[in-house]
């Protein structure tokens, strides 16, 4: 079974609303091999269609590099459609990465952790 295949998406673009908008939460052991899962989410995201795409990370400790590029990645397709991508509930240390990779400035930022 895929990565992907496992149900971390809350909501989706055929949701009721039809707002087009995915809502993809990450944990700890989703990053734990790499971040294979997390492309494997965002792709099937975009796939779908989503133009707007929620990337919740309040259960995840610390994102990697390559982990905050994937989402550089996604956001590319997302405003291809007039979208963006978006990160829910960074901590500190989440937070600290997307500063220092100037991605603060263009992914967008909501729920942040109160200790951020």
């Amino acid at each position: 079974m895929r990565p992907a295949d496992r149900d971390h998406r809350s909501a989706g673009p055929d949701d009721e609303s039809g707002s087009g908008e995915v809502v993809l939460r990450l944990t700890e052991e989703m990053l734990a091999d790499g971040v294979a899962d997390i492309r494997w989410l965002l792709h099937d995201a975009l796939l779908t269609g989503a133009r707007r795409v929620v990337v919740d990370v309040r259960e995840v400790e610390h994102l990697s590099s390559p982990a905050a590029a994937s989402l550089l990645t996604a956001h590319r397709a997302c405003r291809a459609r007039g979208g963006s991508v978006v990160v829910r509930g960074a901590n500190r240390r989440t937070l600290a990465l997307l500063r220092r990779t100037g991605l603060w400035r263009v992914l967008g930022l909501e729920g942040l952790d109160r200790s951020a």
